[in-house]
């Protein structure tokens, strides 16, 4: 692991631990780590931007063997889970931004009976967010590189929480298409994101699955700046970031081959 990513810890309570052994000795360090953090180390100056995708619908899940997202908020809640993280270990007024697929909750409102929106924006004004609604890849790559005077703020972090597969975000899979995505940012467009907007030592990381497969080699080409992805699945959890769930699977930064051990 390298020391720029070791230098995050204090702000993955999850990430990087094998077992929940090691979760536990992560834990009992995070305290001095975010001490540090607050006195002035590595950490980035800037501006954190936290992506979040839409969730399925029931329509074109419900008859899967393994069906996607039983719970609408597996995407809201581990963003959430995150954003606290960040506002301990950088304070109240650091500033996060939120961008949220909002046609994916207004699609799936009707299936939960309730007003999904309003709840995002209840999480916005609990933490003191800056929220911004997007309806596609190029909403995105246009707040990264104009939502804010870059000259004047440089994204310090970028974190992605949703559906993904080696190649892009899909931000409303199996929303209006069964299994596939009409809203995504595909790995072909990360070139039209200006590299110098990031921040010296900018913390990247997709949470999806496979992105770490394919997806993070262009990111590093495209923007010089290295992004942390998943090698196989992940399994997003109700009280915890998302985790890693395919046999030899791990985070990285450059593509590599999934490998099992067998006995």
């Amino acid at each position: 692991m390298s020391a720029r990513v070791a230098d995050f810890r204090f702000l993955h309570k999850y990430c990087f631990p094998s077992n929940s052994m090691k979760r536990l000795l992560l834990i009992a360090s995070l305290s001095i780590l975010a001490l540090e953090a607050r006195a002035g180390d590595n950490v980035p100056k800037g501006e954190w931007i936290i992506v979040v995708g839409g969730p399925s619908l029931k329509e074109w899940e419900q008859y899967k063997a393994q069906p996607h997202d039983h719970w609408w908020a597996n995407f809201v809640r581990a963003a959430r889970l995150r954003t606290e993280q960040l506002r301990d270990g950088l304070g109240p007024n650091a500033p996060i931004t939120w961008l949220v697929y909002k046609q994916g909750y207004l699609d799936r409102a009707p299936q939960e009976h309730q007003d999904l929106i309003t709840f995002i924006e209840s999480v916005r004004d609990k933490f003191n967010l800056n929220l911004v609604w997007f309806r596609n890849g190029d909403d995105v790559i246009n707040y990264l590189n104009n939502g804010i005077d870059r000259k004047r703020q440089k994204v310090a972090g970028f974190e992605y929480f949703g559906h993904s597969n080696r190649a892009c975000f899909m931000f409303d899979y199996s929303s209006n298409v069964d299994s596939a995505s009409k809203s995504f940012l595909h790995e072909s467009q990360l070139r039209q994101i200006n590299g110098w907007i990031f921040a010296r030592n900018a913390y990247i990381q997709s949470w999806g699955c496979h992105t770490g497969e394919e997806m993070s080699a262009w990111w590093y080409h495209a923007t010089g700046t290295k992004m942390i992805g998943a090698l196989g699945k992940t399994q997003f959890m109700m009280e915890e970031l998302p985790i890693l769930t395919s046999p030899g699977g791990k985070w990285v930064t450059a593509p590599e081959k999934l490998t099992t051990k067998t006995n």
